[in-house]
């Protein structure tokens, strides 16, 4: 009876945690397409604000991808796991990681191991 209930809070904690996930990727893009364009309705520098849009783009999806990793993560504790539903959580988790490194490497325009290009293009 109490794993009963434990599996019925788990996997609505998982759609509340998803839906936030969905939530936080549709507001970034939409909050950062509004400052996009606003930044080049006052005339501000095409690449600049383009590059700024990619930036602001890709942190709100690195964002809600953390969150339905976690979604995923839950989904698949809440139930008896099996050797099925934790390589199909592994397949999710190695795309969205892959997907998360790649965003990453376009937002900071360097690969993680390369700090040293990093901190000259900030000086």
């Amino acid at each position: 009876m109490f794993d009963q209930y434990a599996t019925v809070i788990a996997h609505t904690v998982a759609k509340i945690v998803e839906l936030s996930g969905i939530a936080i990727i549709a507001v970034g893009a939409f909050g950062t397409l509004a400052i996009f364009a606003i930044a080049f309705a006052k005339g501000a520098a095409r690449d600049e604000a383009v590059a700024d849009f990619r930036s602001s783009l890709g942190r709100a999806i690195l964002l809600g991808l953390e969150f339905l990793v976690a979604a995923d993560i839950i989904n698949t504790v809440a139930v008896t796991p099996t050797l099925l539903s934790v390589a199909v959580l592994a397949g999710i988790v190695i795309i969205r990681t892959f997907l998360s490194f790649s965003l990453e490497v376009e937002i900071e325009g360097r690969w993680p191991w390369d700090r040293k290009k990093g901190e000259q293009r900030q000086v």
